[in-house]
C-alpha cells in the first residue's frame, strides 16, 4: 500500500516490490499515482501465490480510509470494529513499512468470522419460472439463500417456480425483483459475471473454484450474475462485473442450463461452509492373511478334485492366476466366511453325488 502526496492510498501487487515502488515514484506507471507523487510505502505483505495476492489487493481496495489506516498502524481493534466480516491479518502481526520480507506462513489474510457474507445470486432477465425454481433449488442445496431477479420475462411471482424448486420456497419467497441490473447491484462490492462465450470484454477470468475462494476471502458483498436462458448475459451486463466466471466446456456444445450453471458455482462455494455430509458407513478392513489362505486352500482343493488344474504341469501358474484374481477383491472376514460357505455347499454336493456344477 502506497500513500500518495494528496494523502490518498494506492493498493496493488507486484513480484518486485522495490522496483515497482521506484517506478511509481518516478511516474513511470500511468494511472492513479502518476499525478500524485511522491509516494511512500506504508504497508506490504508477502503471499505464496499471485492468486492470493490479487485476492488481498481486491479486498483491501474495498476498505474505507479508516480501516486502511488501522491496518497500517496494526490497530486490530479498530479493524474489527469497522468490519466484523472482514478478513484481516492475524491479530498482533505488525504491519511492514519497508521492503516486504517473508512472514510466517500463517500470517496471511485470515477470516475473523467463520460465516462470511454469502454471495447473492442474480438472475438477469430470466425467461421461465421453472428455471427460476430450479435455480432456487440448486442454491438451497448448497447453502445459498439470497436471490435477486432482474426484469423476469413473465413477471413475479411466477406460479411455475414453486413446483420446480422442490421445496426451496424460502429462497423464492425472499427473492427481490429489480427493473434494472444497476439497481440490483447498487449495494454490491464485488460482481462476477458467468459466461462461456467471449464477449469482447477484457477482465480477469476465473473458474468457479477459484472464484469461490476469492469471494470467501473478500470483504464486502459479492454477487454472481447469470444471464437469460436463450443467450446468457449481454455485453453491457458482463461489463458491469469486475470478474468473469467460466468453466471448461465442450466447444462444440457449450449450452449450459441455467440451473446447472448455478449448481456449478454454488457447489464450489459450499466447500467453505459446514454443510451436512451423507452418513458414512464404516468399511470393514481386509481380513487377516491367514483367513484368506484358508479360503484359497479350500478353493484349490475343490478345483483340484474337479480336474480344473489341467494340464497338471501348469497347476502352479493357474493357481497363481486364481490367487491374483481373488486378492484384488480385498475380502473382509465376513465376505471370506460367506465364500467359504459357498465352497462348503459345492463340496457337499460333490460328495453326495449331487454335483450342481457342470
Amino acid at each position: 500500500m502506497l500513500k500518495c502526496s494528496d494523502e490518498t492510498y494506492y493498493v496493488g501487487h507486484t513480484d518486485d516490490l522495490e522496483k515497482h515502488i521506484a517506478q511509481h515514484d518516478q511516474g513511470q506507471i500511468p494511472g492513479y499515482t502518476q499525478s500524485r507523487r511522491p509516494v511512500a510505502l506504508v504497508w506490504s505483505e508477502c503471499f505464496s501465490s499471485l492468486e492470493d495476492a490479487f485476492a488481498a489487493e481486491r479486498q483491501i481496495k474495498g476498505w474505507s480510509r479508516g480501516k486502511k489506516e488501522a491496518l497500517i498502524n496494526g490497530d486490530w481493534g479498530t479493524v474489527r470494529m469497522l468490519a466484523s466480516r472482514a478478513k484481516v491479518l492475524r491479530d498482533g502481526t505488525p504491519a511492514s513499512t519497508g521492503a516486504a520480507s517473508a512472514p510466517p506462513q500463517d500470517d496471511r489474510l485470515l477470516s475473523m468470522n467463520d460465516t462470511p457474507a454469502q454471495p447473492v445470486i442474480i438472475l438477469v432477465r430470466p425467461q421461465l419460472g421453472e428455471n427460476i425454481g430450479k435455480a432456487a433449488r440448486a442454491m438451497l442445496n448448497f447453502g445459498l439463500k439470497e436471490m435477486r431477479l432482474v426484469a423476469p420475462r413473465d413477471g413475479w411471482p411466477n406460479p411455475k417456480a414453486g413446483p420446480s424448486s422442490s421445496g426451496a420456497d424460502s429462497v423464492l419467497e425472499n427473492a427481490k425483483v429489480y427493473d434494472t441490473l444497476d439497481e440490483a447491484i447498487a449495494d454490491i462490492n464485488y460482481i462476477y459475471a458467468t459466461t462461456v462465450r467471449k464477449r469482447g470484454v477484457t477482465k480477469p477470468v476465473l473458474t468457479p473454484e477459484v472464484a469461490a475462494k476469492e469471494i470467501y476471502h473478500s470483504g464486502g458483498r459479492s454477487a454472481i450474475l447469470f444471464g437469460m436462458e436463450r443467450s446468457g448475459l449481454a455485453v453491457d451486463e458482463v461489463a458491469a462485473a469486475q470478474t468473469i466466471i467460466t468453466v471448461p466446456i465442450n466447444p462444440e456444445f457449450s449450452s449450459l442450463n441455467l440451473a446447472q450453471a448455478v449448481v456449478l458455482v454454488a457447489y464450489e462455494w459450499s466447500k467453505y461452509q459446514s454443510l451436512a455430509m451423507p452418513t458414512s458407513v464404516p468399511i470393514d478392513p481386509p481380513a487377516p492373511h491367514g483367513e484368506f489362505e484358508e479360503m484359497i486352500g479350500a478353493l484349490f482343493e475343490i478345483l483340484e478334485r474337479r480336474g480344473y488344474f489341467y494340464p497338471v504341469e501348469r497347476t502352479a501358474v493357474t493357481q497363481g492366476t486364481v490367487r491374483n484374481l481373488m486378492t484384488k477383491a480385498r475380502w473382509n472376514s465376513l465376505e471370506l466366511r460367506t465364500f467359504r460357505g459357498v465352497l462348503s455347499v459345492l463340496n457337499k454336493g460333490k460328495r453326495d453325488g449331487r454335483d450342481s456344477v457342470d
